[in-house]
């Protein structure tokens, strides 16, 4: 659903349920949300939205992730603008994610490229894939 209000167009955010500015960026997130609920079946209760980790005093907001049953971060997602490149800083800033949280999974996405990286957990390797894993 969008709608547009004072002249800026908003769409609504199913899992969070309220309306949001409609940004490029908001376009990829609710997009690739949608895709890890829907088509990859990960439970929408287990998704966090944006929310915060501290890292040395300063809060950091990872746009998406997914948690294990205990609460611990899995996957960490950060979305950006179709026009933004995925390059070495935008892996740098979840990387930084990584570092707090200890997640499995990072993703990258601009909406039209995506960056898929395990992180091996005895080695702590980060081997890159062509998808994210289906829920199981």
């Amino acid at each position: 659903k969008v709608r547009i209000m004072d002249d800026v167009v908003h769409i609504h955010d199913d899992f969070r349920r309220k309306f949001l500015v409609l940004t490029p960026e908001e376009w990829v997130r609710q997009h690739f949300v949608h895709f890890m609920v829907e088509e990859l079946g990960y439970p929408a209760g287990r998704m966090m939205l944006e929310y915060e980790l501290n890292y040395h005093g300063r809060k950091k907001r990872p746009d998406i992730g997914f948690v294990d049953q205990s609460g611990k971060p899995v996957i960490l997602v950060e979305c950006k603008a179709p026009s933004v490149s995925l390059n070495e800083d935008v892996f740098l800033q979840i990387a930084t994610y990584y570092s707090i949280s200890g997640a499995r999974w990072l993703v990258l996405t601009n909406g039209l490229h995506h960056v898929f990286a395990e992180i091996q957990p005895s080695s702590g390797e980060i081997v890159y894939k062509s998808e994210l894993p289906n829920y199981r």
